[in-house]
């Protein structure tokens, strides 16, 4: 998969091509309803550089970035790193573990950044570290580890 197949998924939810694209759209409401409003800043073999502006929709009852919206965008931006790194059937999810450090609050950029950390045969690792635009500070830190579908050699 191409470095702008990534991009397509990540900022638009991808799958546009597809006649199926609209089931789909259906299927993936939770994915759309956290992701909207990310925005690609880089993408490179094995590394995915995203922000994006905290929004209302997302806050916990504390007024800040809610920790399922966070291990959710684990999960969707160490994937797209994983393609990135040109693993073409990403699987499924063995782990995630996050670690929340800090509070993001309505309107405060963010950056999202997820790293591979391998990508075997069958077994992928990516870390994805969220920090604060303005200061750096990091907010959290997440581990995802996925099961790497085999394509059949038939």
């Amino acid at each position: 998969m191409d470095l702008e197949s990534v991009r397509r998924y990540i900022e638009k939810g991808g799958h546009e091509d597809d006649k199926r694209a609209s089931k789909i759209e259906e299927m993936r409401f939770f994915e759309s309803f956290v992701m909207e409003g990310l925005h690609i800043d880089l993408i490179e073999p094995g590394r995915v550089v995203c922000s994006m502006k905290v929004p209302p929709r997302l806050l916990n009852g504390s007024d800040c970035l809610h920790a399922g919206a966070i291990a959710m965008l684990v999960d969707v931006v160490g994937s797209a790193a994983l393609v990135a790194a040109g693993v073409f059937l990403t699987g499924v999810s063995v782990e995630i573990n996050v670690s929340y450090l800090d509070a993001a609050y309505a309107d405060e950029e963010i950056e999202i950044e997820a790293r591979v950390l391998r990508a075997g045969k069958a077994v992928g690792s990516a870390s994805v570290d969220f920090r604060k635009k303005k200061s750096g500070a990091i907010i959290a830190q997440g581990r995802h580890t996925k099961y790497l579908l085999i394509s059949s050699k038939m």
